[in-house]
C-alpha cells in the first residue's frame, strides 16, 4: 500500500471525517477502508485486477477486519478469495467483471462433501470456513457468464458434467455471512451458492441471470438460520431454491418481500434433498413472468410457482408458505415424494424413501395459470402427510377433455420432478394422490376454457376435509369432485356450481364420507356412485338439494 498522500488517500480520510449516510453505516468505526486502487486495481474493464484486490482483501483481514472499497470503475478479476472479517464494498458505478479466461478460476473442492463435488469447482467470489463476511453497496456483480468460453462441454475432461462455468459467489461452512444492496448478473453457472454454512442474511438484492443453463437466482444449500428478504430476481433456471445436497438439513429459513420471476420455479425446495427441509417460512412475495422472452432450459410462462420437492431421501417438515400472488407459470402449485434415491457419495447406502408432511400453504392468488392443473402426488405406500391449502384461488386456461380423467398416471417413482412430469392431470384445479391428511379450505379454481375434468381428484387419500370449495363446472364434464379409494371424508359449505353435471363422485374403495351444509340445489344429482360402492359410504345431512 501507497504511503504517500494521493488523491485517492485523501478522498477515503475524508469519507472518514463526513457524516455517512445510513447505506454506509458500519464502514468507519473499528472497520477500515482499504481501496482498491490503492492496491494497484486499475478498474478499466481491461486490465486484470485480481491481484490488486486479493491484496487488498488481505490487507483487511490482516488488518483484523475491514472494508475492501470499490469506487466508480470496472473491475476485471478472475477467483478472489474471501477472508475472515472482510466487507467487500461497491459503490453505485462500481462493476466487478468476471475474466473471461479460464486460466483465471482455479480449481476448488471443498472440505465439506455434497453432490455438487460432481458440479462446477470454479467461483468469482469463493470463501471456505470463513467468519463474518460481508458483500454490500450498490454497484454490481457481473460474471460475464455470456461469454463462449463458459460451455456446458468444456469440463468433459474433468470430469464435470456441468462444464467449467464458475458461479458468481460461492461459500462454503461460512458463519455470519451478509449480501445486501448489490446487483448480481450474468452468472455461467448458479449465480450464488451458500453451502454449509449458519448464519445467512441476503437483503435488498438484484438478480438477473438468463445467459447459460442452470441460470438459478440463489441456491441455499445445507444452511440453519437464513434470513432472504426484499430481493429481486428474473432468472432462466430456478429463482430461489432450497437444497440439500448432503446429509446436512437446510433449517431455519425465512423469505420475505421478494419480486420473483422465472423460466422455471420461481420458489423450490429439491431437487436435490439429501438432509431435507426444516422450519421454512416464505410470505409476501409476488411471482410475475419473466422479462426475457426466450428460455434456455425452461419454459416461457415458468414452470411451478411453488414446487415442494423430495425424491433423494431426506424429508420435508414444518414448511409455511403465504401472501403470494402469481402471475403466470405452468403449476402455481406442485408437491411431489417421489424416489429418485440418488447418492450424494458413491460410498454411501442408497437412500429409503423420504418423508413430506406439515406444509401450510395459504392466502394465494394465481392467474393465468396453464391448464394443466396442480399435482400433489406422493407415492404408494409414502404419502405426502398434512398438507393444509387455505385461502386460495387459481385462474386456469382449462380445456380439458373427459379423455384426461380417465386416462392412468403412472408413478414416475425415480423420474426428475417437476409439475410438468405427469403431462396434463385428470383434474383442472387439484390432483392428490397418496396423500394422508389434506384440508382444503375456502379454495376457488376456475377456467377461462370450458374443461371437463373435475375442479378436485383425490386417488388414494386418507383423512380428506373439504371447506368451501369453488369451481367451475361443464353440463356435459365431470363432477365437481372425485373421489376413488379415499377413506375418510368430510365436505362442507360447498356451492355447486350451475349447469354441473353432478357434484361428488364416489368410486374405488372410498369409504367414510361425510356431506353435510351444502347448497346443491343447481344440480339434478349432487351423488354418484361408481361400480361395487354401496350408498351407505356416504352420510349426508343439511344439504340443500334441488326440488
Amino acid at each position: 500500500m501507497r504511503t504517500h498522500l494521493t488523491l485517492t488517500t485523501v478522498t477515503t480520510l475524508f469519507l472518514l471525517l463526513m457524516p455517512l449516510p445510513s447505506w454506509c453505516e458500519g464502514v468507519r468505526e473499528g472497520n477500515p477502508l482499504f481501496e482498491v486502487r490503492d492496491f494497484g486495481a486499475v478498474g478499466d474493464g481491461v486490465v486484470n485486477d485480481t491481484g490488486a484486490i486479493q491484496s487488498a482483501v488481505n490487507a483487511a483481514n490482516q488488518a483484523g477486519g475491514g472494508t475492501v472499497w470499490f469506487p466508480a470503475g470496472t473491475y476485471l478479476s478472475g477467483t478472489l478469495l474471501m477472508k475472515d472479517q472482510v466487507t467487500l464494498h461497491l459503490v453505485a458505478g462500481a462493476t466487478l467483471l468476471g475474466s473471461t479466461d479460464l486460466n483465471d478460476y482455479p480449481m476448488i473442492v471443498p472440505s465439506f462433501r455434497s453432490y455438487t463435488d460432481r458440479y462446477t469447482r470454479q467461483s468469482l467470489l469463493y470463501g471456505e470456513d470463513l467468519e463474518n463476511i460481508a458483500i454490500e453497496g450498490r454497484g454490481t456483480i457481473d460474471g460475464n457468464g455470456e461469454a463462449d468460453v463458459f460451455r456446458k462441454d468444456t469440463g468433459a475432461d474433468y470430469d464435470l458434467p456441468y462444464g467449467l462455468r464458475p458461479y458468481v459467489l460461492r461459500f462454503v461452512c461460512c458463519r455470519n455471512v451478509r449480501v445486501s444492496g448489490i446487483t448480481l448478473r450474468d452468472s455461467a453457472m448458479w449465480m450464488q451458492h451458500y453451502l454449509a454454512c449458519d448464519d445467512v442474511t441476503i437483503d435488498g438484492i438484484h438478480v438477473d441471470n438468463h445467459v447459460k443453463p442452470n441460470n438459478d437466482m440463489i441456491d441455499i444449500d445445507c444452511c440453519r438460520n437464513v434470513r432472504i428478504s426484499n430481493c429481486t430476481g428474473d432468472t432462466d433456471d430456478d429463482a430461489l431454491t432450497l437444497k440439500s445436497t448432503a446429509d446436512r438439513i437446510t433449517e431455519n429459513v425465512t423469505i420475505a418481500n421478494c419480486v420473483l420471476s422465472s423460466h422455471c420455479n420461481a420458489i423450490k425446495m429439491g431437487t436435490e434433498s439429501s438432509g431435507g427441509f426444516r422450519n421454512i417460512a416464505i410470505s409476501n412475495c409476488a411471482i410475475r413472468p419473466s422479462r426475457h422472452e426466450d428460455p434456455i432450459s425452461g419454459r416461457r410462462p415458468g414452470l411451478a410457482g411453488v414446487a415442494l420437492e423430495i425424491v433423494d431421501g431426506g424429508f420435508l417438515d414444518r414448511v409455511t408458505i403465504t401472501n403470494l400472488t402469481i402471475e403466470g407459470t405452468i403449476a402455481p402449485i406442485f408437491m411431489r415424494l417421489g424416489n429418485r434415491a440418488r447418492k450424494f457419495k458413491e460410498e454411501i447406502q442408497t437412500p429409503d424413501v423420504g418423508a413430506f408432511r406439515n406444509v401450510v400453504v395459504s392466502n394465494v392468488m394465481a392467474t393465468g395459470a396453464s391448464g394443466m392443473g396442480c399435482a400433489i402426488a406422493g407415492l404408494p405406500g409414502h404419502p405426502i402427510e398434512n398438507v393444509v391449502l387455505s385461502n386460495i384461488r387459481i385462474a386456469g386456461a382449462g380445456g380439458g377433455a373427459l379423455e384426461d380423467v380417465e386416462r392412468e398416471i403412472p408413478e414416475e417413482e425415480k423420474k426428475y420432478p417437476e409439475c410438468t412430469m405427469f403431462g396434463t392431470l385428470p383434474a383442472y384445479g387439484f390432483y392428490a394422490r397418496h396423500v394422508k391428511g389434506l384440508t382444503l379450505d375456502n379454495v376457488e379454481v376456475a377456467w377461462e376454457e370450458p374443461d371437463l375434468r373435475p375442479a378436485l381428484l383425490c386417488d388414494d387419500v386418507r383423512d380428506l376435509h373439504i371447506d368451501n370449495l369453488a369451481g367451475h363446472s361443464a353440463e356435459s364434464g365431470s363432477p365437481t369432485i372425485v373421489l376413488n379409494d379415499v377413506q375418510g371424508a368430510m365436505v362442507q359449505s360447498c356451492v355447486a356450481p350451475a349447469k354441473a353435471s353432478g357434484f361428488l363422485r364416489m368410486q374405488g374403495n372410498t369409504a367414510d364420507v361425510t356431506v353435510i351444509g351444502n347448497d346443491l340445489s343447481q344440480v339434478p344429482t349432487p351423488f354418484e356412485f361408481g361400480e361395487a360402492v354401496a350408498e351407505t359410504i356416504l352420510f349426508q345431512t343439511a344439504n340443500r338439494l334441488a326440488d
